[in-house]
């Protein structure tokens, strides 16, 4: 089931001139926050704002022109409906989008004023059940994270990072569905082979630690503030990417991805969201286990989130 580098590679092709190759910097503040040399991939730079609009373009570029004109649908937590929507619209392609009512209200105004059709459910796993239905009415699903096109064009930020970093010892990469960290995994685990690689969930969103224990996807509790981290499983295909090719996931509490947004702000000048700031805290805790000799790379997935979302959630929590 697993995709391949060359995979990456065509989705690389794919998708130029569509999405934007992001920086990838070292980072004085970082480095002296954690204490040791860190690199920063800049997702949140990316066209729509997070790494999602990759897998989208690449998937909506797949679709016959019966399926375009039927449209498609988008079911999520924020950041992939705001890929599909801006990304659709932008290829002329309908698009309905379906995400909790948990949803950043940015991404919903966004995901509307690109031209998509925003359907609000309850719950995430009421968002998924008529995502279903909509599918079974002859909408082409744009799945976020259960789609070998779609890990593969997320992983393209892995082939950017390997060709553009500085050595490297360990990535550190934020898991919702999983898609990303899958893809990246494959292109480092090719071009790179000798990194480690860690994934990093909120304890309130643990769909892949969850399958990683029960030896396969199993549903999970979503009770995270991070929305956009908020998969109610993995996929099959996610699972055997990152059983296979992850050193470890990692756990961190929604107050400490929230630190790590404001600690992103503070030390890097990056206005993230905090399923971004969850590499800082499971950097500390990297570190713990291979030493002061490493030298990080953090993928900063996305900044897809308001001052009033970030300033709820300080106060909230306590972090002023």
């Amino acid at each position: 089931m697993l995709i391949t580098v060359a995979d990456v590679e065509s989705a690389a092709r794919r998708i130029a001139g569509h999405v934007v190759r992001t920086p990838t910097v070292a980072s004085p503040g970082l480095s002296g926050l954690l204490g040791v040399p860190v690199t920063a991939k800049l997702e949140l730079l990316q066209r729509t704002g997070s790494f999602k609009a990759r897998g989208a373009t690449a998937r909506l570029l797949t679709l016959s022109r019966a399926e375009r004109e039927a449209g498609v649908v988008a079911v999520s937590g924020g950041n992939h409906g705001i890929g599909v929507a801006v990304m659709a619209g932008a290829l002329g392609v309908r698009a309905t989008v379906v995400m909790p009512r948990t949803a950043p209200a940015r991404a919903v105004e966004t995901a509307e004023a690109a031209g998509a059709n925003v359907v609000l459910a309850d719950t995430m796993d009421g968002a998924f059940a008529l995502m279903d239905e909509l599918q079974a009415k002859g909408l082409t699903l744009i799945h976020p994270f259960d789609d070998p096109v779609v890990v593969a064009a997320q992983g393209t930020v892995g082939l950017e990072l390997a060709e553009d970093a500085g050595e490297l010892t360990d990535v550190i990469v934020s898991i919702g569905g999983g898609a990303l960290i899958s893809g990246i995994a494959t292109a480092l685990r090719a071009r790179r082979p000798g990194v480690r690689i860690w994934g990093v969930e909120t304890e309130g969103a643990r769909a892949m630690s969850a399958a990683l224990a029960a030896g396969g996807p199993v549903p999970v509790e979503l009770t995270s503030v991070v929305s956009t981290l908020s998969a109610p499983s993995a996929s099959r295909l996610t699972y055997e990417h990152v059983s296979a090719l992850v050193t470890d996931v990692l756990t961190v509490t929604d107050a400490e991805a929230v630190r790590g947004t404001l600690d992103l702000a503070e030390h890097a000048r990056l206005w993230a969201e905090p399923a971004a700031g969850c590499v800082l805290p499971a950097a500390r805790q990297v570190l713990e286990r291979v030493g002061e000799d490493a030298r990080l790379g953090l993928v900063v997935c996305g900044g897809n989130a308001s001052v009033a979302d970030v300033t709820s959630w300080t106060d909230r929590f306590g972090l002023r």
